[in-house]
C-alpha cells in the first residue's frame, strides 16, 4: 500500500514527541488500527494513540491474541501495528509475531522500555530479571523481526525510514523499542526522504531474458502464485501475467484463491498426492514451473510430502530476487517482473480447464453432521465480497478440494501453523476492511485458545460469521497420532453457543446445531444478520476431512517415525 503524507515529514519534527512522530509516521503507511495490551513502560505510545485522529485503539483480551489480530490485519492492510509492554507483554506477543515472520506478514511491533535514565544507572525494576540488565529482552523480540531499533529522539527519524523500508523490502516484521522517558521527549529532526525498494535495472533485463528463454524453450510451463503476492496486494498484476503467459496456473493451501478459482485457467489445488490427477500431472509434469513470489513447499502444503516436484524446473521470483535452476538473481523486485511478465506474448493457445472440487451439497435435512455434507456447505455458503479465515488443522484442511466463488478471499496460516490464531486474525482482518464479509472456520480445540477476544469483536463492531465444530477435542491431533484416544486430546466442554452473549456480544445470532438442515437453517439467519453470527457445529469424534484422513496415513514420511 503507497504511503501517504505524514504530519510528521511535513511539519518540524520537533514539534512532535517521539511517540507521537512514530504513531503519525506508521498512521501514513496506511494502517488505522493499532492492536495492544496497555502496560506502564508503554502508556506514552497508547496515549499518542488514543491522541491520534488517525488511529484507533484496539485493546485485545492478551498480547499474543493482539499479535494474531494485527496480522490479520496485516495480510488484508499490507501493513499493521502492535502495542505490548518490555517483557511479559513482548514476550506473550513473540509467538504471534514470528508467525507474521514465516508467513510473510509485516507488523510493526513497538515496545515500551523502562526510562533510558534508570536502565542507565542498573535499577532494579518490575518486569525484568531483577539483574539490571535491560536488553535481553530486546535480543529475544528482535529474532522475531527482519530488522529492529531502539528509538532515542536523536536517531527517530533516521531510523523510522530504516525500518519501514526494510520491513517492506522483506514483508516481515519490524521491532521498535522505545525507553519511556525517550517517548516523551521531542523528536530532533533530521533531512530523510522515505526508502523506496526498486529493482535493478540492469538486473531486471537479465531475469526477463533468462526467463524468457527458458519459458520459450518449454513445452508446459504452470504457474503458481504465492502467497506474498496476496500481501504485497499484487494479486492482479499476477492475473495480468499469467493472462499474457496463456499458461494454467495452481494454487496450495498457502495461497488459496490469490487469484479466483472461476478463472478459466485455473488448474486446481496442488497438494501432492491428494490433487485432483489432472492438476497433479499439470504441476509434476510441467517443463517449467514458474514461482511467482516464492512458494513453499512444507509438509502441509504437499500433503506429507507426497509430492514429485523436480525443483530444477522451477524459476522462482522471490520478493527481491529471481532464482533459475543454481543462478540467482538479485535487486529485482516481484512487482516490476511480474509487470514485464504481462507485456509477454506467447504463440499457444491459452490453457482452460475446469477442476472438479467437491461434491455438490448433499445429505437430507434430518441426517446428523458429517464432514462429507459439511464442507461442500461452506464452500456454497461463501459468496463474493468475502473473507475466509481457516484455522490450522481439520478446518483448513477440510477446504483443500472446494473451488470457491469469484471475489472470495482466503488467508490461513498454513506454514506457521499456531492454533488459536485464526479467530483473533479473524478480528484484525474484519476491521481492516468492513466492506467485505468475515467468515471465521475454526475447531473448538484452536478456539479454546483465544475464544476471548469475540469480545473485542462486538465491542469494535467486528461483525464475524463464526461456525465452530464441536468435535470433542483435537481431531487432527488425534489424527497425528496411531493412537488418537491419548487423553491429552480431550477438552474441557465448553457451551460455545453461549459464549458471544457471555462476552458482550448480546445482539449477535447464536446456533448449536446437530442435523443438516439445522445448520441449513443457521447459515441462512447468520447471512442475513446486521451483527455477527455464531454457529456451533456437533459432530462426530473421528470424523474427519479426506486430507486429515490421507495425513493419519502419512505419519513415517511426515516425521520419519510414527509418533
Amino acid at each position: 500500500m503507497p504511503a501517504r503524507q505524514s504530519d510528521a515529514s511535513s511539519k518540524t519534527a520537533k514539534a512532535m514527541s517521539v511517540a507521537d512522530y512514530i504513531i503519525d509516521r506508521l498512521a501514513a503507511e496506511g494502517i488505522e488500527h493499532c492492536f495492544g495490551v496497555a502496560g506502564d513502560y508503554v502508556f506514552p505510545i497508547c496515549n499518542a494513540v488514543d491522541s491520534s485522529p488517525k488511529v484507533k485503539w484496539i485493546g485485545c483480551a492478551n498480547e499474543l491474541n493482539a499479535a494474531y489480530a494485527a496480522d490479520g490485519y496485516a495480510r488484508i492492510r499490507g501493513a499493521a501495528m502492535l502495542v505490548t509492554t518490555y517483557g511479559v507483554g513482548e514476550l506473550s506477543a513473540i509467538n504471534g509475531v514470528m508467525g507474521a515472520k514465516a508467513e510473510r506478514s509485516l507488523i510493526f511491533h513497538i515496545v515500551g522500555m523502562p526510562s533510558y535514565q534508570n536502565q542507565r544507572v542498573h535499577k532494579i525494576a518490575h518486569h525484568t530479571l531483577g539483574d539490571g540488565v535491560f536488553g535481553n529482552f530486546v535480543a529475544l523480540s528482535a529474532d522475531a523481526a527482519c530488522c529492529h531499533a531502539v528509538i532515542n529522539p536523536e536517531n527517530c527519524v533516521v531510523e523510522m525510514e530504516r525500518l519501514i523500508a526494510e520491513a517492506h523490502r522483506n514483508n516481515q516484521p519490524a521491532y521498535i523499542a522505545v525507553p519511556s522517558d525517550y517517548a516523551l521527549s521531542p523528536v530532533v529532526s533530521a533531512d530523510v526522504k522515505p526508502i523506496v525498494p526498486r529493482s535493478n535495472e540492469t538486473a531486471l533485463k537479465k531475469a526477463m531474458a533468462a526467463i524468457a528463454e527458458r519459458i520459450n524453450k518449454a513445452k508446459s510451463v504452470v504457474a503458481i502464485p504465492a502467497a506474498t503476492v496476496s500481501r504485497l496486494g499484487l494479486q492482479k498484476q499476477a492475473q495480468k501475467a499469467i493472462e499474457a503467459l496463456g499458461c494454467p496456473f495452481v494454487t496450495t493451501l498457502m495461497e488459496k484463491c490469490s487469484i479466483d478459482e472461476g478463472h478459466p485457467q485455473f488448474a486446481g489445488m496442488y497438494a501432492g498426492a491428494v490433487s485432483e490427477p489432472n492438476t497433479r500431472q499439470i504441476v509434476e509434469g510441467a517443463d517449467v514451473v514458474l514461482d511467482l513470489g516464492g512458494v513453499n513447499l512444507n509438509d502441509i502444503t504437499t500433503a506429507a510430502y507426497s509430492d514429485h516436484l523436480d525443483l530444477s524446473r522451477f524459476i522462482t521470483v522471490g520478493l527481491d530476487d529471481v532464482r533459475i535452476g543454481d543462478e540467482v538473481i538479485a535487486n529485482v523486485r516481484l512487482a516490476d517482473v511480474l509487470s514485464e511478465l504481462a507485456k509477454f506474448k506467447r504463440s499457444s493457445a491459452p490453457y482452460r480447464g475446469k477442476p472438479q472440487g467437491l461434491a455438490p451439497v448433499n445429505g437430507d435435512p434430518s441426517d446428523k453432521m458429517t464432514m462429507a455434507a459439511l464442507y461442500p456447505r461452506y464452500a456454497a455458503f461463501l459468496r463474493a465480497g468475502d473473507t475466509v479465515v481457516l484455522e490450522t488443522g481439520s478446518s483448513s484442511l477440510g477446504m483443500t478440494p472446494t473451488i470457491l466463488p469469484d471475489g472470495v478471499r482466503v488467508e490461513a496460516q498454513v506454514l506457521w501453523g499456531s492454533i488459536g490464531w485464526a479467530t483473533p486474525a479473524a478480528l484484525g482482518i474484519a476491521l481492516a476492511d468492513p466492506s467485505r464479509r468475515t467468515i471465521l472456520i475454526t475447531g473448538e480445540g484452536s478456539h479454546q485458545l483465544t475464544a476471548n477476544d469475540i469480545g473485542a469483536m462486538g465491542r469494535f463492531g467486528a461483525n464475524v460469521i463464526v461456525f465452530v465444530l464441536n468435535n470433542s477435542g483435537y481431531l487432527v491431533e488425534r489424527a497425528l497420532e496411531e493412537n488418537p484416544n491419548w487423553t491429552y486430546n480431550d477438552l474441557a466442554p465448553w457451551n460455545y453457543a453461549e459464549l458471544p452473549k457471555a462476552l458482550g456480544c448480546t445482539d449477535w445470532f447464536t446456533a448449536r446445531v446437530t442435523t443438516l438442515g439445522e445448520l441449513d437453517e443457521a447459515m441462512k439467519s447468520a447471512r442475513a444478520s446486521k451483527s455477527g453470527a455464531y454457529i456451533e457445529i456437533m459432530a462426530g469424534k473421528m470424523d474427519m476431512p479426506p486430507a486429515l484422513a490421507f495425513a493419519h496415513g502419512q505419519l513415517q514420511a511426515m516425521y520419519g517415525a510414527t509418533p
